[in-house]
């Protein structure tokens, strides 16, 4: 016995926005369980004492340090806009009567 059934596979499907055929469930569900039985196969393992990690690699996220800097002059700035007044950049209206 499948341990997902067709109406599943057609779910996860859907909600991959997947048009599938009845066939293409019908492998996806042979397939989908297989992937299950490798994942219990898992819940056998003793995991006693493996230290919980987020990532296989040891890596650290280095980030450099936060220091205010002065910006561009507004007038350097608004070289490269297409469209500007008064010191401001101007963009098409995306709101209806505004």
């Amino acid at each position: 016995m499948s341990r997902i059934s067709m109406e599943q596979v057609k779910h996860v499907a859907h909600l991959a926005r997947l048009g599938i055929t009845e066939q293409e469930a019908e492998k996806m569900q042979k397939e989908l369980d297989l992937m299950i039985s490798f994942a219990e196969l898992l819940n056998e393992l003793d995991t006693d004492e493996v230290k919980p990690t987020f990532h296989v690699l040891d890596m650290q996220n280095v980030m450099r340090e936060d220091i205010s800097q002065k910006g561009l002059p507004v007038e350097e700035v608004l070289k490269n806009a297409p469209d500007s007044k008064d010191g401001h950049i101007r963009v098409p209206s995306i709101m209806e009567g505004k």
